[in-house]
């Protein structure tokens, strides 16, 4: 249980102008507490530490009454509001071994999740209806085999995931860029109350940090230290998700990719990652018999998607369309069908949910299709 005392020291260390999360870390190693390193006298402190540096440590900063009087009302207001601190006893093992593990994070749901076992599930904000559907089908296969999904609750395949987990029945943990009084982006308050239902939601940013844009990147490096791996459903060539898969190459995580279209830009980073050495991946399983066994069985991710019942017809029809988005005019000048019946079978099968209809009148299988 935090006392407010401790509480203050802690917020004093971290919002101390120019000490920063690295010079904070080694202060922590070399005298154990917050409490300690404000004990400490003029002589005592650290010789490697700047004027400025030393300034800043003998004067509390002006706006720590308020930040204080925030975060105490924050954690007292709900048992899930929790702050989690270096040397705790269940401070996650694997976020400790990387190189840069965060000093304080603060926790809203379910911490114990922390020391579950888990996998990163990232991607373009703006993904493909193919690459959506396939970051929720494989989240839903890997929660329901029995892996907590970690993601960044952006648009896009963010979100997905963590529809996909909670689909699957199991929890998922979103590491966002702000504060955690704040959700960002805000069309995804819903399903951040969802996650803080029967997951996690964690940050290293004080209460009432905005959405900056330097925080997003920088809260990648939460996401692979938490997991085991990182699976990346699409990206582009300079993306923050392949921000995310370096540093889990580089913690000794295993790095999985989806392949797409060579004519996508948002399948370039996938098949960069791959060319790098990471595992190309057509279904849950392929993931799965990369890691640890589970404790349950994987049955339920043998393949990503649910097998859906079509037609001999339709099936000809898929074939024929193929995975990539084509036009009306184009599939019914590979099938030969009357106009009609090519169109009330397209319908069939967008009701079916084995297609999705594009902008432009296009048309693409989804990942169950």
């Amino acid at each position: 249980m935090w006392q407010r005392d401790e509480l203050e020291a802690w917020l004093r260390l971290l919002e101390s102008p120019g000490i920063g999360w690295v010079t904070a870390r080694q202060l922590l190693a070399r005298h154990g507490s917050p409490e300690a390193i404000f004990a400490l006298s003029a002589a005592e402190q650290d010789e490697g530490l700047t004027p400025k540096q030393r300034g800043a440590l003998a004067t509390p900063p002006a706006h720590l009454p308020e930040q204080l009087d925030k975060t105490w009302a924050w954690l007292q207001a709900n048992p899930t509001h929790q702050v989690m601190v270096l040397g705790d006893a269940d401070y996650p093992d694997a976020l400790l071994q990387t190189a840069d593990p965060p000093a304080l994070l603060y926790l809203l749901g379910d911490r114990k999740l922390l020391a579950g076992r888990s996998l990163a599930v990232v991607g373009s904000r703006n993904p493909t209806p193919q690459g959506r559907d396939n970051a929720q089908a494989f989240s839903k296969a890997l929660a329901e085999a029995g892996l907590t999904i970690v993601s960044g609750l952006a648009l896009g395949v963010d979100g997905a995931a963590h529809q996909g987990a909670l689909a699957g029945g199991g929890p998922t943990i979103a590491v966002v860029g702000t504060g955690l009084d704040l959700v960002y982006p805000t069309r995804h308050a819903n399903l951040a109350n969802e996650i803080a239902k029967s997951g996690l939601i964690v940050s290293e940013y004080p209460l009432g940090m905005p959405p900056l844009s330097p925080n997003f990147p920088r809260r990648n490096r939460i996401i692979a230290g938490l997991t085991e791996g990182c699976l990346v459903v699409e990206a582009a060539l300079k993306s923050g998700s392949l921000i995310t898969a370096r540093l889990s190459s580089e913690a000794g995580r295993e790095v999985f990719a989806i392949p797409g279209s060579i004519h996508s830009p948002l399948s370039r980073g996938c098949h960069a990652l791959i060319r790098l050495g990471a595992k190309l991946v057509e279904s849950a399983a392929d993931v799965l018999e990369e890691l640890p066994p589970l404790g349950g069985s994987a049955t339920a991710a043998a393949a990503a998607t649910p097998a859906t019942a079509v037609s001999a017809e339709q099936a000809r029809l898929l074939d024929l369309m193929g995975y990539e988005p084509v036009s009306l005019d184009e599939l019914q000048s590979r099938c030969g069908w009357p106009t009609a019946d090519l169109t009330g079978a397209l319908f069939e099968l967008e009701m079916a949910g084995v297609l999705r209809r594009l902008a432009g009148q296009l048309f693409q299988r989804s990942a169950c299709g």
